[in-house]
């Protein structure tokens, strides 16, 4: 008698694989195009740089999922319905990079830092089952927490505007401008008497931005808030996993209409183009942007860890270390791909752990044929080139869910953790927590330190990382208690 085909192995008909796999897709396009929307506008690149950003990140997309899901060797592949996309993990510090280093200049350093990065991950994944009672459940909740509001801040100011540049909320007065200028004009006039005017001097922006906080774009985001919310709380199955993506779909119908999203780039953009290696910047190494993102990708790590473990128990698989270890060399492998294609750091979506609890399609081949129809959509610039053109304040209504989704699962994690008979525990929280925020409340913290470790202190997601594994080693010591690392880890695959 033959042994019965273990669901995540059953190979379904064509057309069920490909109405499942276009339903993950859907599930987890809108967060997969957010981070090279995110990173290419911080980076100030071309809009025709950002679409292939987004095509980029499509087809890694596609191309890790199908390794994850299908396996490659015997090194990687966890072989389970796994779809894979670039983490918000590490969205902090790439922004922190792109400010700091704008441009082509900016992205390879951005892109260096991935690759490095992704290394170290696959060198490090078969120590990751130790490094787990490093990470217990006050750590993890409290880090995802972070990442949750550190995120926050950019869905506000999709909606209102950057608080630099031309959405501001003040401008230059026109008057003092003009006032600036001649007086220079009369200093360098022949035989002028007047001092030079100091080097540097600026003007103070005093004037309200009418480009800042306007009531149609606040109206946009909240049409597109209103729309998640209600397809939410009534919508049934497959259309309220898609909420999100509805809301946005919305939002870009509204702007559309109100001639506030244009269609000359999707007009312009290729209908085929191969994604080729390099195509933004060559990978700049530098070893302490590599450092910064190597401390990213080991919570990208726990993270990927608890979608596996979860995956492992909606799907009655046994998740065993070595399993765990070629899952994780895969987040490794993905995050080195995506440098080499001018994209980013990958990892499991938790949305589509979801889906597989929500619709019990237990097999790993309806992924495997999300991955390819992600490579298709990768494939064709207009894809890229239509979400360009959204217009931010339509991701800003999103954004709110999305971010706010991130935080709520941190704080569900926290909800296990015993404040009762240890108090410490309390402490380790609201300590970690205000590290975090330092760079949220007070940018300029780090103005008096040395230049050289900036990196590593931009960013909250890390500050509280540190300062949460310290706090936790001080009170707790390293316990190794794998069954409440795998609850949490659970707990973080469900949202």
């Amino acid at each position: 008698m033959q042994n019965p085909v273990h669901p995540v192995d059953e190979r379904l008909s064509w057309g069920h694989l490909i109405t499942l796999g276009m339903q993950h897709v859907l599930v987890m396009y809108a967060g997969a195009v957010a981070v090279p929307l995110i990173v290419g506008r911080a980076l100030n690149l071309t809009p025709e740089q950002v679409a292939h950003l987004i095509s980029a990140d499509l087809f890694v997309c596609g191309l890790v999922t199908m390794i994850q899901a299908g396996g490659a060797t015997q090194w990687f592949g966890i072989k389970l319905p796994v779809m894979m996309g670039v983490t918000f993990a590490a969205v902090a510090p790439m922004v922190s990079m792109a400010q700091t280093n704008g441009g082509p200049y900016g992205a390879g350093l951005i892109f260096g830092s991935v690759i490095g990065a992704g290394v170290v991950a696959i060198l490090i994944a078969p120590l990751m089952s130790r490094m787990l009672r490093f990470f217990p459940p006050v750590v993890t909740g409290t880090i995802i927490a972070v990442i949750g509001i550190s995120l926050m801040r950019i869905g506000i100011n999709w909606i209102f505007g950057n608080p630099v540049g031309p959405t501001a909320p003040s401008v230059t007065n026109p008057e003092y401008i003009k006032w600036l200028a001649e007086l220079q004009a009369a200093v360098s006039a022949p035989g002028s008497s007047l001092p030079p005017v100091p080097k540097g001097l600026a003007i103070l922006p005093t004037v309200p931005n009418p480009r800042y906080a306007d009531l149609t774009g606040m109206g946009i985001s909240a049409v597109v808030l209103l729309t998640i919310l209600f397809v939410a709380r009534f919508g049934k199955g497959f259309l309220a996993n898609i909420s999100v993506l509805v809301g946005i779909i919305v939002g870009g119908v509204i702007t559309a209409a109100m001639g506030l999203m244009t269609f000359e780039k999707v007009g312009k953009a290729a209908w085929f183009d191969l994604v080729l290696p390099f195509q933004i910047a060559y990978p700049v190494f530098d070893p302490i942007l590599i450092l910064t993102m190597s401390l990213v990708m080991i919570v990208v790590l726990i993270e990927s860890t608890g979608m596996f473990l979860a995956l492992g128990e909606m799907t009655d698989k046994h998740i065993g270390p070595d399993d765990l270890k070629r899952g994780l060399r895969t987040d490794g492998l993905g995050t080195v791909i995506g440098g080499l294609f001018s994209t980013f750091p990958y990892t499991s979506f938790s949305q589509n752990v979801g889906l597989v609890a929500v619709t019990g399609i237990k097999s790993r081949w309806v992924c495997v044929m999300g991955g390819v129809i992600m490579i298709l959509f990768g494939i064709v610039p207009k894809m890229g080139a239509l979400v360009e053109s959204l217009p931010t304040v339509v991701l800003g209504g999103a954004g709110l869910v999305m971010f706010g989704m991130v935080a709520a699962t941190g704080i569900r994690i926290l909800a296990a953790v015993d404040f009762h008979t240890n108090r410490n525990n309390a402490i380790i929280v609201a300590i970690s927590i205000g590290v975090g925020m330092i760079p949220l409340v007070a940018p300029n913290f780090r103005q008096w330190m040395p230049h050289a470790i900036h990196p590593l202190i931009e960013s909250g997601i890390l500050l509280a990382s540190v300062a949460a594994v310290a706090l936790n080693l001080f009170f707790n010591g390293a316990k190794d208690d794998s069954a409440s690392v795998t609850k949490a880890s659970m707990q973080a695959g469900a949202h």
